[in-house]
């Protein structure tokens, strides 16, 4: 694919003046036409001229989610509605929702980066993709479906919501890519073995994204429907899906960096963390018309590697997520992050993937509760066995968290399973 050729495999100093380029041509964009960043800059007398390069980047304000909120719903847009193609939002569970507009040109830049990712993952146009994201206000659904038009794949816009008509159209079909949230397609998996018909499938990879994922999940996945799983990550400000993939050889995912700057930084010091150091991701939106983001704080936690890839591409790459700033925990003292309780659970063979955290507080102490649901190939009457299971996991728990929790053993397929984003947490302080 021309894509792949000519952006993915540029050397690093070619990306590099690419990257400056485009920098300051958008610093001088966002200073005449936003507001909010002309005052931030004005604030500590930076003028657009004095951003030479990436070098420089350091000397620009963050941004933030709550920027966003304060500034609903259009405050940081950086054209006329009039040249405002579509919007799409956030949920807005935790407040406002957060706004997105797009230009004609960002979108075709938005279907340029998500074709680059499925082209990664190795989708074609002879495939057919069902997109089993929702549509509408969520980046997801849309953002998978013109990416895989984009390719000229058949595109099945399934959704979320009917998982019996997802099935049967998955098998009619001959579906052979899917595009969906890890933890759905796990649920379609139990679906598919329930009714014996794994077997019939035609499917041969997933492009699975909107939630952390641990290794364990992505080795069931591709176990149990005998196919090949890729991660695709993006956020609704940055852009939606397509912002970074993993190739085949799983070692990171590639960064469409020539449309978005990365940065990792320390959430205490807000310094720049060095290359390998977990850190905070920071992306700077080099293209966007619509909704520019300069140093805009996306909250995941990983690290990034320049080196070339196995694969050839010399597109930076973004580790595995270690979890969220704003996802920690604080339990008796002690910081605690939901992706440690799956990373824990991961060698316990005989506990699925699914889990639930709740935390609560009793006389003024706080309690951690964790809900593991147990494979239905180990699951028995034998209370024994489950007490020997549940030390076990107790033990597990204690080693990986450096506190105790109570270990509640739950039958399989208790756990709600989520067409969207899987949540793991029940944080019951809030409530107080």
């Amino acid at each position: 694919m021309i894509w792949n050729e000519a952006k993915e495999c540029m050397s690093r100093d070619e990306m590099t003046a690419l990257q400056s380029a485009r920098l300051r041509k958008l610093v001088n964009y966002v200073y005449h036409n936003v507001e909010f960043y002309r005052k931030k800059m004005q604030n500590v007398g930076l003028l657009p001229g004095d951003i030479k390069g990436v070098e420089d980047i350091t000397k620009l304000p963050f941004t933030t989610k709550d920027d966003l909120r304060d500034n609903y719903p259009f405050g940081l847009f950086a054209v006329p509605h009039s040249e405002i193609a579509r919007v799409h939002a956030s949920s807005g569970t935790t407040g406002k929702a957060t706004v997105v507009g797009y230009t004609r040109r960002d979108l075709d830049i938005w279907a340029e980066c998500v074709a680059r990712c499925l082209s990664m993952a190795g989708v074609t146009k002879d495939d057919i993709i069902q997109v089993a994201y929702g549509y509408g206000l969520f980046t997801g659904g849309l953002g998978a479906h013109y990416g895989a038009e984009n390719i000229g794949a058949m595109v099945v816009p399934m959704s979320t919501g009917n998982s019996k008509k997802l099935t049967t159209m998955m098998l009619d079909f001959g579906v052979t890519a899917i595009a969906c949230t890890p933890s759905y397609l796990l649920h379609i998996a139990e679906l598919l073995e329930t009714e014996g018909r794994i077997s019939e499938l035609k499917l041969k990879r997933a492009i699975c994204g909107a939630e952390p994922w641990t290794e364990k999940m992505h080795r069931d996945i591709e176990e149990r429907l005998n196919i090949k799983a890729f991660d695709i990550y993006g956020l609704s400000e940055i852009m939606g899906p397509g912002v970074a993939c993993d190739c085949e050889f799983h070692k990171g995912l590639h960064v469409c960096e020539d449309h978005f700057y990365p940065e990792i930084i320390d959430s205490a010091t807000m310094k720049p963390q060095k290359v390998g150091e977990t850190g905070e991701l920071v992306f700077t939106t080099l293209t966007k018309e619509g909704l520019p983001l300069i140093r805009y704080r996306t909250k995941d936690l990983t690290s990034i590697d320049y080196s070339t890839c196995e694969c050839g591409r010399t597109s930076a790459r973004i580790s595995r997520f270690k979890g969220r700033v704003d996802d920690m925990l604080i339990i008796r003292g002690v910081n605690v992050f939901p992706s440690q309780v799956e990373a824990a659970l991961v060698d316990i063979k005989e506990v699925t993937p699914h889990y639930m955290m709740i935390v609560d507080r009793v006389n003024n102490l706080d309690t951690l509760e964790i809900q593991v649901e147990v494979d239905n190939k180990y699951f028995s009457d034998e209370i024994r066995g489950l007490e020997k299971l549940t030390q076990k996991i107790a033990h597990t728990i204690t080693q990986a968290l450096g506190l105790s929790a109570k270990i509640k053993l739950v039958e399989p397929q208790t756990l709600v399973r989520s067409e969207g984003k899987a949540v793991h947490v029940i944080d019951k302080r809030k409530l107080y």
